[in-house]
């Protein structure tokens, strides 16, 4: 089983084809000799390029859980310091 390159053009041809005819997606893809999962995943490939704000918006959602993981990380190096500190603080005589 091989791996094939498509042009850009002929992905977005498709993509439009199968976008303006109401036939089914497997249908057409036999028609132009692709595998109908291929030609499914350039159509989501395309309904997402053409909605930007869901790309940032899925941007921003990454961008938050990235600094709330963050923040958890400060908070416990935090808390460990503080239980050094107060640990250390009662050993003053050896």
């Amino acid at each position: 089983m091989g791996t094939y390159k498509y042009s850009t053009e002929f992905r977005a041809d498709a993509v439009a084809l199968a976008r303006s005819s109401g036939r089914p997606v497997s249908r057409i893809a036999a028609e132009l000799g692709v595998n109908h999962e291929t030609l499914r995943q350039w159509i989501k490939t395309a309904e997402k390029a053409d909605r930007p704000e869901t790309v940032a918006a899925s941007a921003k959602d990454a961008e938050i859980a990235a600094l709330r993981k963050q923040v958890r990380e400060l908070e416990m190096e935090r808390d460990i310091l503080r239980r050094a500190a107060k640990y250390f603080a009662g050993e003053t005589n050896w």
